[in-house]
């Protein structure tokens, strides 16, 4: 048996902490297996709430959902994660949330996540989670500005206050290439 690579072993973190009737982000939709991998986490009394700034991405995933019989449970938003905190209320419970950072694969490697509005997203989120709760990043670095923001997201995570959050880092270290590598933050 393999080690899991860092987006399966997303699904595993994601998995204990996600309850049916949660609430889940996926901050970045793209193709859509995240999205429905949390929707079917939370079942039919939860809610994911999803976003993108490409309209493709978000249609290929409505797709998805809809051949799944998940779109009830599934709001998408055409918006970046960074306008996470405008579709959430003060009181809002945040199970878990996932980002896969870089850009759409099979879509345009121009259009990538950026650090700073992932960390706005990041800084949005973590009010939100409960004691237990994750937020997991999936890091790519194999693409022009993807080293810059891993290393901002990295800096900010290496100074969150250990009393508050646990922060994990998990990735292959012998590979030629640039795997991702993954980000969880839990909540103390």
């Amino acid at each position: 048996m393999n080690l899991p690579n860092a987006l399966a072993y997303s699904h595993v973190l994601l998995q204990d902490c996600i309850y049916p009737g949660a609430t889940v982000v996926d901050a970045t939709v793209g193709n859509g297996h995240d999205t429905l991998f949390l929707a079917q986490l939370v079942g039919p009394t939860g809610s994911v709430i999803g976003f993108d700034i490409q309209a493709a991405a978000l249609a290929r995933t409505q797709t998805q959902l809809t051949l799944t019989g998940q779109t009830d449970r599934v709001t998408l938003h055409h918006t970046g994660h960074q306008h996470v905190a405008d579709y959430l209320t003060a009181d809002t419970v945040v199970a878990a949330a996932i980002f896969n950072l870089g850009y759409l694969p099979g879509g345009d490697k121009a259009t990538i996540t950026h650090a700073e509005t992932t960390l706005a997203a990041v800084q949005a989120l973590l009010p939100h989670l409960p004691r237990g709760g994750r937020l997991v990043l999936v890091v790519y670095t194999g693409h022009p500005g993807g080293q810059a923001e891993a290393t901002a997201v990295r800096d900010f995570c290496v100074h969150l206050p250990q009393k508050s959050y646990q922060v994990l880092q998990y990735g292959f270290i012998n590979q030629v290439h640039q795997p991702p590598y993954l980000l969880a933050i839990e909540k103390r």
